[in-house]
């Protein structure tokens, strides 16, 4: 029962921030409703007992990747009373019917019977799963991308470098 509740609490702040983002003219606080958004879903994940995952994702996108875009809008300084008021006026009248198609989609699926097989919550973001399959069917792509990195970390270091050495002369 209390994960129940749990899932309906994080499910809610997930589209309540969601809606935020979108909704929010101060590009800012619709950063911030991501943020929200992003901390709920990992939520949902330790709920659905994939740990690993849920960390990752709070690691990665409610991070860095969050900590980018705010870098990227205070770099900016978008003013909200700057931006095109008339840009976007004629979405208004493209949102309705999207909601209704959006919404009949959402009801149609739900009444459907799934014939497929669920797999087992726990066999599914643990640790030890995600590192079996890494390191046996995904070896070559793992190594492959451990190279990709080290290749972009040298190139960087190089361009850097290069700028450094010309600024000085």
């Amino acid at each position: 029962m209390i994960q129940l509740i749990l899932f309906f609490t994080f499910a809610f702040l997930a589209v309540f921030g969601g809606v935020m983002v979108i909704s929010h003219r101060n590009p800012i606080y619709s950063a911030l409703f991501l943020i929200l958004t992003l901390f709920s879903l990992a939520g949902i994940y330790i709920l659905l007992l994939a740990h690993f995952i849920a960390i990752v994702h709070i690691a990665v996108y409610a991070g860095a990747i969050m900590v980018l875009f705010l870098f990227v809008i205070m770099l900016l300084n978008i003013k909200a009373e700057a931006q095109a008021r008339g840009a976007f006026k004629y979405m208004k009248y493209l949102a309705i019917p999207m909601a209704v198609i959006l919404f009949l989609e959402l009801g149609y699926s739900g009444f459907q019977q799934y014939k497929e097989s669920v797999t087992k919550a726990s066999e599914i973001g643990t640790v030890e799963n995600i590192g079996s399959a890494l390191f046996s069917t995904y070896l070559l792509p793992f190594e492959i991308t451990s190279v990709l990195l080290v290749v972009a970390m040298a190139g960087a270091l190089f361009l850097s470098k290069k700028k450094l050495s010309v600024s000085k002369e």
